[in-house]
């Protein structure tokens, strides 16, 4: 049988770890981690392989030569461009093969699935091709899968956000095709399994089938994942053969290569593995550690928990806990190296040098005698988790949100935009976001960015500008609503829309290698400070709204600025649309950028009693950032945010001759009801920003309106402007000749209701699948979480992107019944954890 390795990757996440040497070939228990790729494929017959190469390739053909060593044939392809994983394939299949069935493995995988029962279950289903799959916890970095009954693919989605998440169940990147399958993928095109091939297959009914095997199966993409498979290995919960001789010695298991000298004096505890001439002197002490061929190991020293790759020497007295040490690094004596700390390959360092916790020394590093090293002695740092949430980068304060971080992060951007690009950006009016920005931006700048600073305008204002198409990107700095110990930096694309999902991974890709490309001293970028944008922002505002209208009906408002930079913009409108305005909090504060929703609630109750005792038509709130809004009507009553969506959806369609609107998918079922008044279609999306811009983008939609206070109204903005909303709101309740009072008495029959329920965060994906399995009969949508259709009513159980638990919306106009769906996806929620 003949199987593929693909071997071509960059291996970009798991640096400083493949700086020197591609992927495949980093060690995993002293070995190449494809070398264990390669001993699977011989144990179950495999004994013709055809490695793809892309990276450092001369690496792979060196070690692995002809195959002979290790009892197989071995090819090698290395591909002339980068055709993506299905392109690669097919781009040598032709060359290596005629008409066979091929197995497809990663070459930077752990594993010991039974690839036997893989070819078994594949040829018994007579399948076209077959996807290994597994269970994961978490599953968001992986393809999820639905099979049915018999194994066959029903559903398929690549890298989905937990709303998406419908499974535990996950592609594992090992597939069996059959020729004819193969065949299919264009040749010397850019062509990928999980987002074309397989989607492909799905669509004309093909028989793609998932084979859900026991066994160990680990993705070893980054620098945690290396060391947890290590760990996994001491424990035993891996086969794979270690090459080595196994040997008890006082209730410790010694893995022992050839030709050791180690002194009887030395203890162990655990599980230890030794390679090849190692020496370790007198009255040393390790613990589940491994240690790699050719190291030496000065007397008294303690190693604990660690992984050391070849030729390296620690020096006497030396204590190195949880770290990780690559090839022909030098330890001084004495030295002592912590947590989570990487030496990178044939870095020195000097006697009694301590090495604090998450520290990385990059490759030749010198760190002198008696040095203290508490930040990364690298080109740049990385976070030990994922970047990004969606397009922004969260993080404590000054934290982890630090100025070196920002300067780093803003060198990064300003390396994948290119050098001479222009780029603006804004912040909230704290102290800490103006210092944040200002690091950001020397980072900017160091990359040859040209910067241009709107100062403390909001969000919508750097959106308007950046839809002139005159930049590409801008930023935004804040502090994270409700949560002022965070901030969040947020991007946004050439156009103003929040940046993509795959350029916020280019990114991030980009910062964690750590080697971004700086200008050179005549190159670095400038700073200016734009005129006019706030005119040309009014200008362009006024000519989307019917100023006269606004005039005629001669409103008296009341308006809670909430310390924002809207108070700079906002009051010049207004003065333009002819209301009487009555402003609260009209002054910056940075003490009130992000306050809690108790205070939040409080102002709302000062506006409804200004707005009732002045007998105001309406009185609205802002948020900080000027992108949604609350309202009180004339009667003091505040308008909830589901009933504050129909109201201004059946204002905006009796007076808009629309086709199609779009809405979050947890929004009410009021919304339906309307927009089938008027002939209008109504689309659901994620219940997030960036989904609704993307439905006023690409899906030719006439009117967005949110569950939050936030609303997308054709022509002036891509994104969502409070502002403009207000205007718009007041515009078409004086074309209608109609008060929010009136309009609200319509839906007051509607109940809306919400709960969370905790769950295990290890579970969520297992309680996904099981839902899923669940309500595979009823009438459902599967936008963001599963959306289940009753008589009169609807619930949607949802899970939380960032906390460990489930949010629960029902609707009814019977309040019991609403109560009795909450209530029945509670238990099952709780059921399913068990």
């Amino acid at each position: 049988m003949k199987a593929i390795i693909m071997a071509g990757g960059f291996g970009t996440r798991l640096r400083p770890l493949t700086l020197g040497v591609p992927k495949p070939m980093v060690p995993v228990a002293n070995k190449p981690m494809m070398e264990h790729v390669v001993n699977l494929l011989k144990k179950y017959g495999f004994d013709e392989i055809l490695s793809l190469l892309y990276f450092q390739p001369e690496a792979i053909t060196d070690y692995f030569g002809d195959g002979s060593d290790f009892g197989v044939k071995m090819h090698y392809k290395l591909a002339e461009d980068d055709f993506g994983t299905a392109g690669s394939v097919r781009n040598a299949y032709e060359d290596f093969f005629e008409d066979e069935r091929i197995l497809i493995i990663s070459g930077d995988v752990l594993t010991d699935f039974d690839l036997s029962s893989v070819i078994s279950f594949h040829e018994d289903r007579k399948a076209d091709a077959t996807m290994v799959l597994t269970q994961m916890e978490n599953p968001l970095s992986y393809g999820v899968v639905i099979t049915d009954h018999d194994g066959k693919i029903t559903r398929f989605l690549e890298k989905p956000t937990w709303g998406e998440v419908f499974s535990d169940q996950i592609n594992t990147g090992i597939y069996v095709l059959e020729p004819q399958v193969t065949k299919q993928i264009p040749n010397k095109e850019f062509y990928d399994f999980s987002k074309d091939l397989f989607p492909k297959m799905l669509q004309e009914k093909q028989g793609l089938y998932g084979c859900n095997i026991q066994g160990y199966w680990r993705d070893i993409g980054n620098v945690g994942e290396y060391t947890n498979a290590h760990q996994d290995i001491l424990r035993g919960e891996v086969i794979i053969d270690l090459g080595y001789n196994m040997l008890k010695h006082d209730g410790s298991i010694l893995w022992i290569g050839k030709n050791q000298n180690v002194d009887e004096s030395v203890k162990y505890e655990g599980v230890v593995i030794l390679g090849d001439k190692v020496s370790i002197e007198p009255d040393c002490k390790i613990v589940n550690s491994i240690i790699g061929d050719n190291c030496i190991i000065g007397a008294k020293s303690k190693i604990s928990n660690s992984i050391i790759w070849k030729d390296s020497v620690i020096s006497e007295q030396a204590e190195i806990t949880q770290a990780l040490l690559m090839n022909e690094t030098r330890v001084g004596a004495r030295a002592k190296i912590y947590e989570n700390a990487i030496v990178s390959e044939g870095a020195t360092l000097g006697d009694e040098v301590s090495i604090s916790p998450n520290v990385k020394i990059w490759p030749k590093k010198e760190v002198e005698n008696g040095a203290v090293l508490s930040t990364s002695l690298v080109w740049g740092e990385k976070w030990n988790r994922e970047l990004f949430t969606d397009a922004k980068v969260t993080g404590l304060g000054n934290l982890e949100i630090t100025p070196e971080f920002a300067a780093k992060l803003g060198a990064a951007y300003g390396a994948m935009l290119g050098a001479g690009s222009s780029v603006v950006y804004s912040r909230d009016v704290s102290l800490s976001s103006r210092m944040i920005q200002r690091a950001f931006g020397s980072g900017l700048i160091s990359a040859g960015i040209n910067v241009r600073d709107l100062q403390t305008l909001p969000i919508p204002v750097v959106r308007f500008e950046l839809y002139t198409g005159r930049h590409a990107g801008g930023v935004h700095i804040r502090h994270t609503p409700y949560r002022k110990e965070l901030q969040d930096i947020i991007f946004f694309s050439e156009d103003g829309q929040d940046i993509a999902t795959s350029k916020a991974k280019s990114l991030e890709r980009l910062f964690v290698r750590e080697d971004f490309r700086r200008a050179r001293i005549d190159e670095v970028g400038t700073i200016e400070y734009p005129v006019r944008i706030l005119e040309s922002y009014r200008e362009q505002f006024l000519k989307y709204i019917d100023v006269e209208a606004i005039r005629a009906a001669d409103f008296k408002i009341v308006v809670d600025y909430a310390h924002g930079g809207a108070v700079d913009i906002f009051p010049a409108i207004f003065g333009e649309l002819g209301c009487e305005v009555i402003s609260l909090n009209a002054y910056i504060d940075p003490s009130k950028v992000s306050i809690s929703r108790e205070e939040k609630n409080f102002a709302m109750k000062t506006l409804s009693v200004i707005v009732k005792s002045l007998g105001a038509n309406l009185g609205i709130m802002l948020d900080n950032n000027a992108e949604k809004i609350r309202i009180v009507d004339e009667e003091g009553m505040e308008i909830a945010e589901q009933l504050l969506l129909l109201l201004v959806t059946d204002l905006f369609l009796s007076v808009n001759q629309a086709r199609k609107m779009a809405v979050p998918v947890l929004a009410s079922m009021g919304v339906d009801e309307i927009a089938s008044e008027y002939g209008v279609e109504v689309i659901r999306v994620r219940n997030d920003h960036q989904a609704m811009m993307n439905a006023k983008t690409s899906m030719d939609v006439d009117f967005v309106g949110g569950t939050r206070g936030g609303f997308i109204f054709p022509g002036f903005q891509l994104g969502a402007d409070a502002m403009f909303s207000t205007a718009k709101i007041l515009e078409l309740l004086a074309r209608t000749d109609q008060r929010f009072s009136g309009l609200r008495k319509k839906f007051s029959d509607l109940v809306y209701l919400s709960e969370d329920v905790p769950c295990n965060w290890r579970k969520k994906g297992q309680v996904m699948r099981n839902l899923i399995t669940h309500t595979a009969e009823e009438d459902r949508q599967l936008v963001d979480g599963i959306r289940v259709m009753r008589d009169g009513g609807w619930v949607l159980i949802a899970p939380d992107r960032e906390k460990d638990l489930f949010h629960i919306y029902s609707e009814s106009r019977d309040r019991d019944m609403a109560h009795e769906y909450i209530k029945e996806f509670r238990e099952k929620i709780d059921a399913m954890q068990k």
